[in-house]
C-alpha cells in the first residue's frame, strides 16, 4: 500500500493483495518508522457507511471505506472510490482509495502485486 498527501488530499495506492485482504479480513494497516517513532497508515472496511470517511488518531490515518463496496472489488473492474469530507464551513478534505497499476514507464520499484496498467502509453 501506498499513501500520497498534498495538503488536504489523502491519496492510497492498493496492490492486489491489499486489496484482497481489505475485502476478505477487512483491513490492511502499513507502517513508516522515524527512528524510535512510527507513522501509521490503514484502510479499513466500514459496514456502517455509505461513504468515505478518515481519521487521524496516535500518529495513525485510517481510511474507513463501506464494506459494501470492498466486498467485490478484487474481481470487478471498479478503480476506486473517493470523496470529499467537509472539515467546516470552508474546508473540505479529499480522499480517494484506489488499486495500483504498474507504471508504463522504468521504475526500480517491485511492481509484482499491482494491477495490469489499462493504459498502454502515459
Amino acid at each position: 500500500m501506498k499513501i500520497r498527501i498534498q495538503r488536504n488530499s489523502v491519496r492510497f495506492r492498493l496492490s492486489k493483495t491489499d486489496v484482497e485482504q481489505l475485502g476478505t479480513i477487512g483491513y490492511v494497516k502499513e507502517a513508516t518508522a522515524f527512528g524510535t517513532s512510527h507513522f501509521y497508515y490503514a484502510v479499513k472496511q466500514d459496514p456502517a457507511s455509505e461513504t468515505l470517511s478518515a481519521e487521524f488518531a496516535n500518529g495513525m490515518i485510517t481510511v474507513f471505506v463501506p464494506a459494501t463496496f470492498t466486498k467485490d472489488w478484487a474481481a470487478n473492474n471498479v478503480v476506486g472510490i473517493d470523496a470529499n469530507v467537509p472539515l467546516d464551513e470552508q474546508e473540505s478534505l479529499y480522499l480517494l482509495v484506489e488499486k495500483d497499476f504498474k507504471c508504463l514507464d522504468n521504475v526500480a520499484e517491485d511492481q509484482s502485486d499491482n494491477y495490469e496498467n489499462p493504459s498502454k502509453t502515459c
